[in-house]
């Protein structure tokens, strides 16, 4: 039996405290703040309650397959997860509707040929078709397996397709999103749709490899879910799975450095000068903080992949509104932005942050999330990770974007509340409230993440800063690497 020292207690760090307790580990997690979950928080004011991270859980066999080796109650014994149909209504620049079927390729094409007219649901159905092909490509190194030793062989290669073109009777291979929705999709709704997917993590479509077409095909195959009683609850489910475990967590515990002897991890120290002994030690941290903690030795591996180029953030503003979610209304409704350009310059700082932007607007109906009568509505836009910036003004004009999909909502709002990247940097830890993205292909590895494996033996990253990336499902997966690794060893090759 090991001793496991977890700092953090984001997702990650959960599900690889979980898998390490069943294994018959003595695992302890420290955690800074007074709380589990990392971004997986709650808002709750009035009666109200909002989710503040993930509103959303794409792909759940990740969770259900940890709630499985962890113990007998299957994961939908601990929470309610519930399929969003529509998966989503997408509401575009020239005002023309949508929603989408929720894991329906059928249903899918029908709705965006009569909302955008024939053909353009056939356009998109190839798109899918294409993007499962790039998944099926890289489904198990960038999910399923620890980071390959030959990552460049990821970073060299794109996995998307190359599509014939029937007028010049040669195949070309789309290397940007922005390329697959120009030459693809042809239609300036279909290519908004498409790069709102990037976009949701801070990406420039124009640069974001065409690999990134996993992202909706993962939505489109595995469906869209939400946990009833909130997102939240799924971080409460994956902390008691692990104090049922008898994992040990410390809140309100600043680990300030991870101890090393003999040129191994041996354990951390703590801000009050406590020392805690450990055989491994699993640091579920931004990459920034977790340099600080060795000295600024750094735990990238010699040939590791590159640096990955500055992340975003999220501005999320919280509405309590008097009146009832009216029947019918979709969870999730994406107003994109009147002029995508202007966006994506205002985003990279190249350009005056006065631009309509892309708005998420949750509407979840949930009858725990605001008192009977009442509705919570949450928006959500992309912005640059910094703490300070115009965010009461960005904020004003993401509700007048969230009016084009809640009617009269100004005159049905009690109050708001705006949670700034300030706020994201508080509860992770992560630079300027910076968010990870998910791992991706090509691109020359610049969106792979390192590997969980470092170069100080014995020490271990997880969590979205860690391969696989971003995103609760890969989160979870990272969680499962390092178990894994730790457990079986370095020849551990990932799930089966």
């Amino acid at each position: 039996m090991a001793r496991i020292a977890v700092i953090g207690a984001g997702m990650g760090a959960l599900a690889a405290a979980a898998r390490l307790a069943v294994a018959g580990h003595r695992v302890a997690v420290y955690e800074r703040t007074d709380t589990y979950g990392g971004a997986l928080r709650r808002f709750e004011r009035d009666g109200f309650s909002f989710d503040t991270g993930p509103g959303l859980l794409p792909l759940p066999a990740v969770y259900r397959d940890l709630f499985v080796k962890t113990g007998k109650e299957p994961l939908e014994a601990c929470v309610e997860l519930v399929q969003v149909d529509p998966s989503s209504r997408h509401v575009f620049a020239d005002g023309t509707a949508v929603s989408l079927p929720n894991a329906s390729r059928a249903g899918v094409v029908a709705a965006l040929d009569e909302a955008l007219g024939a053909g353009a649901g056939e356009r998109w159905g190839d798109f899918l078709v294409r993007a499962r092909e790039a998944w099926d490509r890289t489904r198990r190194p960038l999910l399923e397996e620890p980071l390959w030793a030959d990552w460049q062989v990821l970073a060299e290669r794109e996995p998307y397709p190359a599509v014939p073109h029937k007028r010049l009777l040669r195949t070309r291979r789309a290397g940007t999103l922005a390329e697959v929705g120009a030459w693809e999709l042809r239609d300036p709704r279909l290519t908004a749709l498409l790069e709102g997917y990037a976009l949701a993590y801070g990406l420039d479509p124009r640069t974001t490899p065409a690999s990134a077409a996993v992202l909706p095909y993962m939505e489109h195959a595995f469906g869209t879910w939400y946990v009833r009683g909130g997102m939240r609850e799924l971080a409460r489910a994956v902390y008691e799975r692990c104090l049922a475990r008898r994992v040990e967590f410390h809140f309100g515990a600043d680990v300030t450095a991870v101890r090393e002897k003999d040129g191994r991890a041996c354990g951390i120290e703590l801000a009050d000068g406590t020392a805690v002994e450990a055989d491994f030690v699993v640091a579920g941290v931004a990459p920034g903080v977790l340099d600080g903690l060795t000295a600024g030795r750094g735990v990238r591996a010699e040939g590791e992949v590159p640096p990955q180029p500055a992340a975003a953030s999220r501005l999320t503003v919280l509405l309590a509104l008097r009146g009832a979610r009216p029947e019918g209304t979709a969870h999730r409704t994406v107003v994109h932005a009147p002029d995508r350009e202007a966006e994506l310059a205002a985003l990279s700082g190249t350009a005056a942050p006065d631009t309509q932007p892309t708005v998420t607007v949750l509407r979840p109906g949930d009858p725990r999330s605001a008192p009977e009568g009442h509705e919570a509505v949450s928006l959500t836009t992309v912005v640059p990770a910094r703490p300070d910036g115009p965010h009461d003004a960005l904020a004003e004009r993401m509700i007048a974007a969230a009016e084009r999909a809640v009617p009269g909502l100004r005159d049905r709002l009690l109050w708001q509340e705006v949670l700034t990247p300030a706020d994201i940097a508080q509860a992770t830890g992560a630079e300027g409230g910076a968010v990870p993205v998910p791992a991706l292909a090509a691109a020359g590895g610049r969106l792979l993440h390192p590997s969980n494996g470092t170069r100080v033996p014995g020490l271990f990253t997880v969590g979205g800063w860690a391969h696989p990336g971003g995103g609760l499902p890969h989160a979870g997966m990272s969680g499962a690497l390092v178990a894994g690794l730790i457990v079986e060893g370095p020849e551990f090759r990932g799930s089966q």
